[in-house]
C-alpha cells in the first residue's frame, strides 16, 4: 500500500510539474549546465529575468569565485504559481507523513531537495503571504501545516540599513519574520492614449473617477478581478481612498464605460497603445512599460502613466525562498544580490549609459538590453541616485496612507455579477442611465430613482433573515461564500437581481426618448 502511495505521488509530482519544466524562461545569458544553478519560478516578464540572470552571474563570479546560472520556470501569473506551488507541497507533505510520519511536524522546515525549486520572485505581497501561511495536510486525524517559504537570514541592522523603516504607507517592505523581501515597488494607476483623449476632447485622467464619464462609454479596458490578483489589489484601494459608497460607484462607472474584461492584465497597456481603448488601470511597470515600447518603436509619448493623487497604493515586489528547496545557500545569496544597489540599479536606470554611477565592479551600473522602469524598493537609491532615474517617481512621497479595506472578495464576487457576467447589460443600462440626465426629459426624482437601481446592492438570505450589503455587514455576507454551492448559487441570484435592474433602466428610458 506504502508503495502504492508512493508511485501515484511521485506521477502527481510529474504531471503537476510539468509546467514549471516546460515553462522555463529563455534568458539572453546561456544556462551552464555544468554551473551550480539557482531554480526561480517567477511571473516576471522575459526582460526582467535576462537582466537578473546576467546581474546574478556577474555578481556571484566577482563575490564568492563561482561560475552560477539561472534556470527560471514561467508557469503563469503569481496566483497561478502559488497554486501549483501547494500542489507540489502538499503532494511532498503527504508523501513524508506516509513513509515516516515523524519526519514531518508542525511549522517544519523541509530538508533540502523536497521542493526542486529555490526562489519564487515576482509577485505581489498577498501571494508571498500566503506562500509563506503554506499548506495544510490531514494525517490520520491530526492537521500538519507547513511553510512554503522560509526565512532569509539578514540580521535586523542588515535589514535596517537596506530598508530603513519596514512601511511605506500601511504596507510593509519586507515581512518582520522574513519569509518574503521585498525587491522593488509597484503602484497601481492609469495607464491611457493621449491622443484618444484629445480626440475625445477629454483632459487626460488624474483620477480613477475619471475613467466613469460618459463620453469614455466603451474605451475602458479591464482585467478580470477574478482572475488578475493586482487589479483585485487595484480595486480594493479604490474603495480604500474613496470610502464604500463613492468607491463601488467608481468601479461600477468604470464597468459601465468597459470595452471588455480580460484575464490577463497585461493586455490593456497594449490595447491603449494601439488605440483599440483610451484608458485601462495598470500596475505602473506594465503602463511604463509600454510607454517605453511605443517610444522606442517610434510612437512618441501617444502612451501615458498616471498615479492618482492621493489615492496611490504601493506594495512590495518579493522575494521568497522556497521550504525544502535545493540549494538554500544560492538562494540566500540570490536575495543578498537582490538588495545591492548594482541589482536595485536594474529596476530603474537606462541601459548602461557612460555615465551612470559606477557599480563595485568598476562599470557603469543599470541594465544592459532592457529599460526595466520599476521603482527601487531601497531608500537610498532615491537620495542618491534620484538624477539616474528614468522616471522622477518617489513612491515614498506619491503613496497613500489608507490601508486597504480588505474588501477583495467582495470585489471579485460583485463585480463578476453587475459588470462582467452580465457585461453587456451593464453597458446598455450605464448609456441609457447617462442619456436620461442629458436629455431634460426626467424629473429629479426619476433620475434619482434610476440611479438607485444602477447602483443597487442585493440583499443576502443569511439564516431566514435579508441582510444587506454594506461595510458593517461585509464580514457576515462573505462567510456565507465560503461554501462553494452557496456562493455559486447566491451569484447566481445576484446576477439576476442586476440584470433585471438593468433591464428597468433601459425599459423607462427607451419608453421616454
Amino acid at each position: 500500500m506504502k508503495t502504492q502511495v508512493i508511485v501515484i505521488g511521485m506521477l502527481l509530482l510529474v504531471v503537476l510539474g510539468v509546467p514549471f519544466v516546460l515553462s522555463a524562461g529563455k534568458a539572453k545569458t546561456a544556462h551552464d549546465a555544468n554551473a551550480r544553478t539557482l531554480i526561480i519560478v517567477s511571473p516576471h516578464v522575459p526582460q526582467i529575468r535576462d537582466e537578473f540572470a546576467r546581474g546574478f552571474s556577474d555578481w556571484h563570479q566577482r563575490e564568492f569565485g563561482e561560475a552560477v546560472s539561472i534556470d527560471f520556470r514561467t508557469p503563469g501569473g503569481t496566483s497561478e504559481i502559488r497554486k501549483q506551488l501547494e500542489a507540489l507541497f502538499k503532494d511532498s507533505v503527504k508523501q513524508m507523513l506516509a513513509t515516516d510520519p515523524a519526519s514531518v511536524s508542525d511549522g517544519a522546515m523541509l530538508p533540502e531537495g523536497t521542493i526542486a525549486f529555490d526562489i519564487m520572485f515576482g509577485g505581489g505581497s498577498y501571494d508571498h503571504t500566503l506562500v509563506k501561511n503554506g499548506v495544510s495536510v490531514d494525517a490520520k486525524g491530526t492537521t500538519i501545516s507547513v511553510p512554503m517559504s522560509r526565512p532569509a537570514a539578514f540580521t535586523q541592522q542588515e535589514l535596517d540599513t537596506m530598508f530603513g523603516e519596514n512601511k511605506i504607507g500601511p504596507q510593509e517592505l519586507y515581512d518582520p519574520e522574513q519569509y518574503w523581501i521585498g525587491t522593488a515597488l509597484s503602484s497601481f494607476g492609469i495607464v491611457y492614449n493621449r491622443d484618444v483623449f484629445a480626440k475625445l476632447q477629454l483632459p487626460e485622467p488624474t483620477a480613477f473617477v475619471d475613467l466613469t464619464q460618459p463620453a469614455l462609454w466603451g474605451w475602458i479596458a479591464l482585467a478580470d478581478p477574478r482572475q488578475s490578483g493586482s487589479i483585485t489589489t487595484t480595486f480594493d484601494s479604490i474603495l480604500g481612498n474613496e470610502g464604500w459608497e463613492d468607491g463601488w460607484r467608481t468601479l461600477r462607472g468604470m464597468c459601465g464605460n468597459t470595452r471588455y474584461f480580460t484575464n490577463s492584465s497585461t493586455k490593456p497597456p497594449i490595447d491603449v497603445s494601439q488605440g483599440e481603448a483610451a484608458a485601462g488601470l495598470a500596475i505602473d511597470f506594465y503602463g511604463r512599460g509600454q510607454a517605453q515600447v511605443v517610444k522606442d518603436s517610434g510612437g512618441g509619448d501617444r502612451v501615458g502613466y498616471s498615479d492618482p493623487a492621493g489615492a496611490v497604493y504601493v506594495d512590495a515586489d518579493p522575494v521568497s525562498i522556497i521550504n525544502g528547496g535545493p540549494d538554500y545557500e544560492l538562494a540566500m545569496r540570490f536575495v543578498r544580490y537582490c538588495m545591492t544597489d548594482e541589482a536595485q540599479a536594474l529596476w530603474q536606470f537606462d541601459t548602461s549609459l557612460d555615465d551612470n554611477p559606477i557599480g563595485s565592479d568598476g562599470e557603469p551600473m543599470g541594465p544592459r538590453w532592457h529599460a526595466l522602469r520599476r521603482m527601487p524598493v531601497k531608500r537610498s537609491m532615491y537620495t542618491q541616485y534620484f538624477d539616474q532615474f528614468i522616471d522622477p517617481v518617489d513612491p515614498f512621497e506619491i503613496v497613500s496612507d489608507v490601508k486597504n479595506p480588505g474588501w477583495r472578495t467582495g470585489v471579485q464576487v460583485m463585480m463578476g455579477c453587475f459588470g462582467i457576467d452580465i457585461a453587456n447589460e451593464c453597458r446598455m443600462a450605464y448609456r441609457a442611465l447617462h442619456e436620461a440626465k442629458a436629455s431634460g426629459a426626467f424629473s429629479d426624482a426619476e433620475i434619482a430613482e434610476l440611479d438607485a437601481l444602477f447602483y443597487a446592492f442585493p440583499e443576502t438570505e443569511i439564516d431566514g433573515q435579508m441582510v444587506p450589503f454594506t461595510p458593517e455587514t461585509f464580514r457576515t455576507v462573505r462567510n456565507a461564500w465560503r461554501e462553494p454551492k452557496r456562493q455559486a448559487q447566491l451569484e447566481i441570484e445576484y446576477t439576476a437581481f442586476y440584470r433585471d435592474n438593468y433591464k428597468e433602466i433601459v425599459r423607462r428610458v427607451n419608453e421616454r426618448l
